[in-house]
């Protein structure tokens, strides 16, 4: 399980009950697998913000969100989103984000596709300050 990808000791847990196993057998094995350091939920939260934030250009809200449905506790999930975007100009990103879903186009035409990149930029987890202003700079004024 562990193989492809780091999971969370909640994923863990879940992934074992699904197969059949029962809880006693569950704790012991989560328990071997934390003490031989298997299973880390810090690390998974930083492995989940850098690919949240490189890979898939995401916000801050949205990187948090994704942290904690993997079963990471908030405050876990928050050192790790606040580390990874620490290095992070959230500008620049907020712009690749946008420019990767313009596809190439420089300018926002008209109000309908102001209105669906507004919604796709806070569902990807910018802030809608943020994201109003950098969508009026490439508007039609």
């Amino acid at each position: 399980m562990l193989a492809r990808r780091e999971l969370s000791e909640a994923q863990v847990r879940q992934r074992l009950a699904r197969r059949g196993h029962d809880e006693d057998a569950i704790n012991s094995a989560v328990a071997r697998l934390i003490e031989e350091r298997a299973i880390d939920d810090e690390r998974v939260a930083a492995a989940i913000a850098r690919t949240e934030t490189s890979v898939r250009r995401r916000g801050r809200l949205r990187v948090r969100r994704q942290i904690e449905h993997a079963g990471i506790a908030a405050p876990t999930a928050r050192r790790a989103v606040d580390e990874v975007f620490g290095d992070i100009d959230n500008d620049a990103h907020l712009q690749a984000s946008l420019a990767k879903r313009l596809r190439g186009r420089e300018i926002i035409a008209d109000d309908k596709a102001f209105q669906r990149l507004y919604r796709y930029l806070v569902g990807q987890g910018f802030e809608s300050d943020q994201v109003v202003r950098a969508l009026k700079a490439r508007s039609v004024k």
